[in-house]
C-alpha cells in the first residue's frame, strides 16, 4: 500500500469512526453519571478520558489534553482522582453499555461486531506509542468483553493515537494551546472544510477567558494567520494554508498503522452501520433521532 493510500485511509477512518467514540462524551446519561460520582461536567470528562493514565500529576494530563486551560485541569483532575479513577472507568463503561445498546438495537448482537473490534485491536497493537502518552495509556487499559464496548475501546485507541499525533502537528506549527483553539474556531472560507464548536461552546468546555482568547487572536493576527475583529476571527490565505498543512501532517502521522492492512477499506466500510446507528439515535450534538 502506498503512503498516499494509507494517509487517505487514516483520514477516512477518523471521519468514519469518530462519532462512535464521541458517544462517551455526548449522551443523555452524562448528567446522571456526574451526579452519581459527585463530579461536574468538566471533572467527569477529564476523569473519564484520562482515567487510563492513572493518578498522575495534573500537569501530565494537561500536556495530553493540550488545548484545555491548565487551570481547569488543575482544578478538576484531583476531583476525579479523589472520586476514584476505577469508579469513574466502571461508571463510564456502564453508561456506554446502556447508551450504545440502545443506539445499536439489534446490531448490538451482530456477530460481525466482535470481528471488527478484534481487527481494530489487532491494528492498534502494531502502533508505536512513543510520544503518544494518552493513547499509550488507553492501550494498556483492558478491553471489555461485550462486542459493542470492545469496538468503542478499539476506536478510542486509534482515535487517541491520532489525537496525540495531532498535538505534535500543533506544536510543530508553533500554535500554543490557546492559539490552537482560536485558530481552529476561526471562520474557514470553505464551511465544509472542518467542524467547529463555536466560540461560546469552546470557551465553555476549554475554559479560556475572553482576555485569553483575544490575546491569542492578536498573536495569530500578528503572524498573518487570521483577521481579528468584533464579529469574530477568520483565517487568512496563510491561515488556510497552515490549517491544511496541520491536517495533512496529522493524517500522515496517523497513517503508519494502516500501511500494511490489506483489508483496511473493507474494515472501515464494515464499521459504518454501527456508527450510523449512533448518528441516527440523535444523541450527538447536531444530530436528531430518526
Amino acid at each position: 500500500m502506498s503512503n498516499d493510500t494509507s494517509t487517505a485511509i487514516a483520514r477516512a477512518a477518523y471521519k468514519t469512526l469518530e462519532p462512535y467514540h464521541l458517544a462517551a462524551y455526548f449522551n443523555p446519561q452524562l448528567r446522571s453519571v456526574g451526579e452519581e460520582t459527585g463530579l461536574d461536567g468538566h471533572a467527569w470528562y477529564v476523569g473519564a478520558r484520562a482515567a487510563p493514565m492513572g493518578p498522575c500529576a495534573a500537569s501530565v494530563v494537561t500536556s495530553a489534553f493540550y488545548n484545555f486551560n491548565p487551570e481547569l485541569i488543575e482544578r478538576v483532575w484531583p476531583q476525579a482522582v479523589e472520586a476514584g479513577l476505577d469508579t469513574v472507568s466502571d461508571r463510564r463503561w456502564a453508561m456506554l453499555d446502556n447508551v450504545l445498546s440502545d443506539a445499536l438495537g439489534p446490531l448490538a448482537t451482530d456477530p460481525e461486531l466482535a470481528k471488527i473490534a478484534g481487527r481494530l485491536h489487532d491494528i492498534s497493537d502494531t502502533a508505536v506509542f512513543a510520544g503518544r502518552p494518552l493513547s499509550a495509556a488507553w492501550h494498556c487499559s483492558p478491553s471489555p468483553e461485550s462486542p459493542h464496548l470492545a469496538l468503542w475501546h478499539a476506536i478510542a485507541l486509534i482515535r487517541e493515537w491520532r489525537g496525540d499525533g495531532h498535538i505534535a502537528s500543533l506544536v510543530d506549527a508553533e500554535l500554543d494551546p490557546t492559539e490552537a483553539v482560536v485558530f481552529h474556531e476561526a471562520t474557514h472560507p470553505d464551511p465544509k472544510a472542518r467542524k467547529v464548536l463555536g466560540k461560546r461552546i469552546t470557551q465553555l468546555t476549554r475554559q479560556w477567558s475572553d482576555e485569553q482568547w483575544n490575546a491569542a487572536a492578536e498573536r495569530l493576527q500578528t503572524r498573518g494567520l487570521l483577521t481579528h475583529a468584533e464579529q469574530g476571527e477568520a483565517l487568512t490565505d496563510e491561515g488556510v494554508a497552515l490549517d491544511a498543512h496541520i491536517e495533512g501532517r496529522t493524517d500522515v502521522l496517523a497513517s503508519s498503522i494502516w500501511r500494511n492492512v490489506a483489508d483496511a477499506e473493507d474494515l472501515i466500510t464494515s464499521a459504518r452501520p454501527y456508527v450510523k446507528a449512533v448518528l441516527t439515535a440523535g444523541i450527538l450534538p447536531g444530530t436528531k433521532k430518526r
